[in-house]
């Protein structure tokens, strides 16, 4: 593609994504042909005179500003970017000032029940309407989110489902030795996919992992302590790169490991997620008697949705056994009891 003056492309991931202008709407006809330069004619008209009083002036300046282009991570930009362009072209002619009247909220759920056959991704929509809001909110345009306290669509909460010992033998038994290393090393450390893959030797210490997490964009730290059952799977994984986790070939996993998995437990016939595995690590821990401010420190979450987990998981089946201890207890009714004469 020639470079064409004012137009802006950035490229992610091997893709290409070009825009009428930096922070400003999306192109999608092909660069080059002549469906491009008529949009591009269409885009471009008038952008001098933008009314800043509507929504697709707000749209332009999250994505020229940089909260958008510092602020959130590659990926994110990524999934939120097609969002942000139906969020333009459906509200953008709407007046900012209407997102703070109570009535825009009728507005904003016939939206995204458009995209309700798919719920996860509407959330996705969802969630970037609400992060455009709060930025409008920030530069003094909005005094309210109108997407507070929106349900989403999507009700799994996957945190709290954990892999039972007969799904892990049931996995083992049809996974490659460098997939069992993977998710067995998961169930023990609880580490989010993304840190798990790039977990290096270096991060090991003499009673500790150590390492920055990536969902935190590196600003917090987890400390795994190196438990007897840790130490001792960690030795049985050859170190054949700098990275603790290899695939087949011996080198870091870059690509194909979400698609191994999937086939592995599809093999096994489990109906569970990867990043199941932190809620059976903190159960785990749990049970080996970490208290609960302990574990949230290990996985950054709070103390009270670990208190929510060991609740469902630990605590329930401790108050039945102590239950059916103290009936069985009970000693049953004997015949010395008379019973009621009968009236004659």
């Amino acid at each position: 593609m020639l470079p064409i003056k004012g137009v802006h492309v950035v490229r992610s991931k091997g893709r290409t994504y070009t825009y009428a202008w930096r922070g400003g709407p999306r192109i999608h006809a092909e660069p080059g042909s002549p469906e491009f330069v008529a949009e591009l004619a269409s885009l471009t008209v008038g952008r001098q005179a933008l009314d800043a009083s509507r929504m697709a002036s707000l749209c332009a300046a999250w994505r020229g500003s940089d909260h958008w282009q510092k602020e959130i991570s590659a990926k994110t930009r990524q999934n939120w970017s097609p969002w942000l362009d139906r969020i333009q072209e459906h509200f953008g002619k709407t007046s900012i000032s209407a997102f703070d009247r109570p009535l825009i909220r009728v507005a904003i759920r016939k939206w995204r029940d458009q995209y309700k056959a798919t719920p996860r991704a509407a959330d996705v929509g969802l969630e970037t309407l609400s992060r455009l809001l709060s930025f409008g909110m920030a530069e003094g345009r909005l005094m309210t989110n109108a997407v507070v306290g929106m349900p989403r669509l999507y009700k799994s909460d996957r945190s709290m489902i954990i892999w039972t010992s007969e799904d892990m033998t049931a996995l083992e038994a049809v996974s490659s030795p460098q997939m069992i290393a993977a998710f067995k090393l998961a169930a023990l450390t609880g580490l989010r996919t993304s840190d798990l893959l790039r977990l290096s030797w270096s991060h090991i210490g003499p009673l500790a992992i150590e390492m920055s997490t990536g969902k935190s964009r590196h600003r917090k730290t987890t400390l795994i302590p190196l438990y007897g059952e840790l130490r001792e799977h960690l030795a049985t994984i050859p170190k054949r790169s700098t990275t603790v986790l290899t695939n087949q070939d011996g080198h870091s996993w870059k690509t194909g490991f979400a698609s191994s998995f999937q086939k592995a437990k599809t093999r096994a016939g489990v109906d569970k997620h990867f990043h199941d595995f932190r809620g059976t690590a903190a159960t785990r821990m749990y049970m080996g008697g970490l208290d609960e401010r302990e574990i949230a420190e290990i996985f950054t979450w709070s103390e009270e949705h670990v208190a929510d987990m060991m609740r469902r998981y630990v605590k329930k089946d401790e108050l039945l056994l102590d239950r059916i201890r103290r009936l069985d207890k009970l000693k049953p009714r004997t015949s010395a009891v008379k019973p009621a004469v009968k009236p004659v």
